[in-house]
Parts: structure tokens; sequence; C-alpha cells
């Protein structure tokens, strides 16, 4: 058995993936789940960006993408497709990384998930920098704190807790505020009110869970 388990973030750059250049191309910032790869060498993918027609009329011209669907929740629209290009993080997963979660940003990835030990962290890396440009951004070992903090997963949106996370990283809850909602929601790539919208939800699913 592996003791040592280690969470880590990686932020890659130079990858030609139809999300990365739907978002490059339309300065637009999209939450992905893992992709699933399919026997047929398609590749499955769900993700969800803030409403508004530009991402999907990009994606929508992309000849590697096919059957695009969205629906439109919380504030958000959800779209499923499938993408002829082979994605680079399964690169990552093959060579042991367990993808928690990816976000693409203007053209750029953020890779968050954990693998087992520094060995199969190099073995990650070398297998990521044979494709795109990676850079290891955080790494630390998970713990007992990290387990039960597992154990008690929050029912949050990823877009939920990426608007609560953002707000106390600026100092938004702090007296007197560090930012204003609007300067969380700039650093977010969305509207004020959007933002807003987030936060409040957010909130409002903790406070169930905690004082339920």
């Amino acid at each position: 058995m592996i003791a040592e388990c280690l969470a880590v973030e990686f932020a890659v750059t130079g990858d030609d993936c139809p999300l990365a250049a739907a978002t490059r191309e339309t300065d637009s910032a999209v939450d992905s789940r893992p992709p699933q790869r399919r026997r047929d060498g398609n590749a499955l993918l769900r993700f969800s960006a803030p409403h508004g027609a530009a991402l999907a009329e990009a994606l929508d011209a992309d000849d590697r993408i096919r059957y695009l669907h969205a629906s439109h929740t919380d504030g958000r629209t959800n779209y499923r497709c499938l993408s002829r290009q082979p994605c680079v993080v399964h690169e990552l997963i093959d060579a042991g990384f367990l993808v928690d979660s990816i976000r693409y940003r203007r053209g750029e990835e953020r890779y968050a998930g954990a693998v087992v030990g520094y060995d199969v962290l190099e073995g990650v890396l070398e297998a990521a920098g044979e494709t795109v440009g990676v850079t290891l951004e955080r790494v630390y070992p998970l713990g007992d704190e990290d387990e039960r903090a597992v154990a008690r997963r929050w029912d949050l949106t990823p877009a939920q807790e990426e608007a609560i996370r953002a707000a106390h990283r600026m100092g938004y809850f702090a007296v007197p505020k560090g930012a204003t909602a609007s300067e969380v929601a700039a650093e977010l790539g969305i509207g004020k009110s959007a933002f807003l919208e987030r936060l409040r939800r957010g909130q409002a699913a903790v406070f169930d869970q905690l004082f339920a």
C-alpha cells in the first residue's frame, strides 16, 4: 500500500483542443468534468460556462465537435458533446493522474487532482511535457484533514464553489472588504450579477447543510 498521496494543480498552455481554442477565441471560461474516452476514439465532453452565444457558436463551427447540446440552469449553460480530438488530460490520466476538475480560461487550462507519490508525479509531468507546456502550480500531501474534507462534501455546483473560493481569497468577506463584488466577478470573468447569484445560491446551500 502507498502511504503518500499528493494533491496537485497543473497550469497547461499550448493545447489546441476544441475547448481551449473556443475559450481563447471568445475570451471566456469553462468548467469541465474529466472527459470520458470512448472506444471509437471520441471523447465525451461535459462542461459549463456563463450564458452567452459566442462560445456555442465557436464550438458549433469547430469540425472536431459533434452533437453539441446545451441546457440552461443556475445562471449557467451546461454543454455536452463529442470531440474527435483526444484530450491532453488523457495522457496525464494514463500516467497516473487522478483528475478532479478542469478549468479552461482564455485558451489556458488548469487541472486539479491527485497522484499517488512523487514517482507518479514525475511520470505525469513527463507525459504532459511531451505534448503541451505544463507548470506544476501547487503540490502538497493529502492528510487526515483533507480526507475529512472529502468525506463531508458540500452540495455545491462547480460555479458556486469557485465563486465562494474566489470571494474568500480576495477578501470579499473580510471587514473591511478586501475586494468588491465587481472585482471578484472580473477575476472570475463573469458579470457582477452572475457572481452575486452564485454566491447567494452557494451560501444558501452551505447553510442548509450546516444547520440541517
